[in-house]
Parts: structure tokens; C-alpha cells; sequence
């Protein structure tokens, strides 16, 4: 099931939280969402789950809109918050049958959702706990567990491994990368590799508006504009090599790597690929290229180039 946001706005006061947003998640999609503190991620989390009402604009669930029938939204999207809020009293295996009873899973069924919950998010050894005796991950797991009770199509999980240590945050994934083979999952996160690994496509917010939206691969060739390589060619003078390569038709410009034998970094003109015309130079040259190696902008530097402002 897909998600449709469409003009979306959030004011408070004078302050716009989101501004104009429009954006689509297709159905099963793992969209990343990404932005500083105060972006208007959580806020835009909160209006698609039907917990808050926009200024103005629309989401579609499906085919039905946040200002048709909130409550079959509602049924078709598992939602953890940031906070996970649960009841530290509560033994795992109550709270989830009380999470069950609210998402109106059938009598009958719970039963099974909850031993199949308990199995899909790892909970089997911690079942009998109180949720207050859990560590950090195993309670992540609960909350998990209480947004998928109820089976739904959509899964929106905001911060879903804040604190959790290097171990647990590699299992969270893990199950997140599982579960989004059969739902659609709207996943919030600072964590950069963490969105890369997991996401099939990354939303970049701002000051509540979209300032980047695609794949990782893209959004580093869009930041860059240009191929970037790093090239050594051995058995030729350096000076002699540099000027061949600034006389290529496809090449920019041309910078030294310092303390590295005969080494360039060679800048492309935009839309054009210098690796051909490199590798035949040295070949007419009798030239040995021992690196021609693409330089990639990494995502941490095309998050902060996006959001520096």
C-alpha cells in the first residue's frame, strides 16, 4: 500500500514545522528519511498516522485521505515513535495482547499474532519479562513488536535505534530490512550508513521543506555534478603526464595528490566520463596506470552540503 503527501504544511505560530511538502512512497518501499533536529521529520511522521492534523494539504493512505477515515488508516499503519512509550509494568506477553486488543485483532487471532510476533522480533528468551527489565534493544523489540501486531501494510518507525549499542542497532536493522520485503516503511534515522543500508530511497528534509529526494547513488552524482578519479600513471614524468591529461577534451581540471608518486585527481566535465580517453593515452603513451579509481561524494557530505544553512 502507497502514501501520498500532497501540499502538505504545518504551521505553529509563525513558525512553518513543515512547508509545502510533496512526496509519494510506493508500496513496498523502504523510504529514509534524514535532516537535522527540527527538520519536520517527526512532524511529518505524525500527520501521516493521523496523531496530529496539518495546516493545510493532504495525505492519502491507499486511496483514502487523513480527512476521510482516520480510523482505517490507523488500521493499516504500524507506528513507533521515537519515544517508544510502553507500560514498564506490563509483562511483554500482556502488553502485547493489550496493543492487540486496541488494534481490534481478532479474539481469536491474538493469540497467534502474539507468538509470531515474539518470533519475528527475537523476544522468545525476554517473553515473560516485565517490559521495565528489558535492556534498551529488547524494549525497541517490544515496541516493534506492538506496531506489527496488528499486521499492518504500512510500518512508520521514527528513531527506531537511538541508544541502542552497536550490536542491537545491527539487529534492529536487520529485522527492519526483513520486514520491509513485505511492507511499506517510512524509516527516520541520523544514523547516515544506517539509512544507506536499509533504504531504497532517501527523502532529505530542512527547515520543513524537501531539499533532496532519491537513491544514495544519486544524490552523491547530484552533489557532485562531475566524475571525480583519482589517477597514478608510472613510468612517465610527472609533468609530461599532467599536461597529456589536462589536454583531454573530457577532463576539467587537474590537481597533484601530495606525497604520492606521478598521482592526479582528475575532474571530468560534467556529464562526461574521462576513464576511456585515460586509459588510451596511456596505452599510446606506453604509460603503466596502476590506479583509476572513481572518488565518491560521501553522504555524510551531501547531507551537510543540503542542510548547512
Amino acid at each position: 500500500m502507497g502514501i501520498t503527501v500532497e501540499n502538505l504544511t504545518k504551521t505553529y505560530g509563525a513558525q512553518k514545522a513543515v512547508d509545502n511538502i510533496s512526496f509519494e512512497v510506493k508500496t513496498g518501499e523502504i523510504l529514509g528519511f534524514l535532516g537535522p533536529n527540527g527538520a519536520g521529520k517527526t512532524t511529518t511522521m505524525k500527520i501521516i498516522t493521523c496523531f496530529m492534523a496539518p495546516s493545510s494539504g493532504d495525505v492519502k493512505v491507499g486511496n483514502i485521505s487523513i480527512y476521510e477515515d482516520q480510523d482505517a488508516i490507523k488500521q493499516k499503519i504500524g507506528y513507533l515513535p521515537e519515544s517508544n512509550p510502553l507500560y514498564l509494568d506490563m509483562p511483554v506477553l500482556e502488553y502485547l495482547e493489550f496493543a492487540a486488543l486496541i488494534q481490534k485483532v481478532p479474539k481469536e487471532k491474538i493469540n497467534k499474532r502474539i507468538a509470531e510476533m515474539v518470533y519475528v522480533t527475537g523476544l522468545n528468551a525476554e517473553k515473560h519479562k516485565k517490559i521495565g527489565e528489558l535492556s534498551k534493544g529488547y524494549r525497541q523489540r517490544v515496541g516493534l513488536a506492538q506496531a506489527l501486531i496488528h499486521d499492518p501494510e504500512i510500518l512508520i518507525l521514527d528513531e527506531p535505534t537511538t541508544g541502542l549499542d552497536p550490536n542491537q542497532i545491527v539487529e534492529i536493522r536487520n529485522l527492519i530490512r526483513e520486514i520491509g520485503r513485505e511492507k511499506t516503511v517510512i524509516l527516520s534515522t541520523h544514523i547516515l550508513p544506517e539509512v544507506e543500508e536499509i533504504a531504497d530511497r532517501i527523502l532529505i528534509l530542512n527547515q520543513g521543506k524537501i531539499v533532496a529526494d532519491g537513491t544514495a547513488e544519486t544524490l552523491r552524482r547530484q552533489a557532485t555534478g562531475s566524475e571525480i578519479l583519482r589517477v597514478q600513471i608510472l613510468d612517465s614524468d610527472v609533468n609530461e603526464a599532467a599536461k597529456a591529461l589536462q589536454n583531454l577534451e573530457t577532463v576539467k581540471s587537474l590537481d597533484f595528490v601530495p606525497d604520492a608518486t606521478n598521482t592526479f585527481i582528475v575532474t571530468s566535465v560534467e556529464e562526461t566520463s574521462s576513464r576511456r580517453a585515460i586509459y588510451d593515452l596511456c596505452v599510446r603513451n606506453k604509460w603503466f596506470l596502476s590506479e583509476l579509481t572513481p572518488i565518491e561524494t560521501k553522504l555524510e557530505d551531501v547531507f551537510r552540503e543540503l542542510t548547512m544553512n
